[in-house]
């Protein structure tokens, strides 16, 4: 899978903390290299600014999980190709838990845990 959302690219933010979108400004687990941006599929782990919010402005830097891409991506057996309308993605504690609960479709819950899997 291609890596697609480059740093400073607007995500969606999915779940109801009052966050409607952030901007990546890294993504754990790359080194890169000068004048390369780090970039994020689904399933990584990013840092992210939230720009928009509602209740109360935050204003700081929180960790992310990619969970939809606009790109075109392939899944493992090869024969579905899975693409969405918008970049979304969601705020995560530290261990990689929701803040709220949202139900979600139970892809995008994959994508965590197999997140949690590849890290450990």
């Amino acid at each position: 899978m291609s890596p697609g959302s480059p740093a400073m690219a607007t995500v969606n933010c999915t779940n109801k903390m009052g966050a409607k979108n952030f901007y990546i400004v890294s993504v754990k687990g790359i080194k890169g290299r000068v004048n390369r941006l780090p970039s994020a599929s689904v399933g990584d782990m990013v840092m992210a600014d939230v720009k928009k919010e509602k209740p109360n402005p935050w204003k700081k830097v929180l960790p992310a999980v990619i969970v939809r891409r606009r790109d075109p991506s392939c899944r493992k057996d090869g024969d579905i190709h899975t693409y969405f309308e918008y970049n979304v993605g969601i705020i995560v504690k530290r261990k990689r838990e929701r803040k709220r609960y949202l139900s979600l479709v139970l892809w995008e819950q994959s994508v965590i845990l197999n997140h949690d899997r590849k890290v450990m």
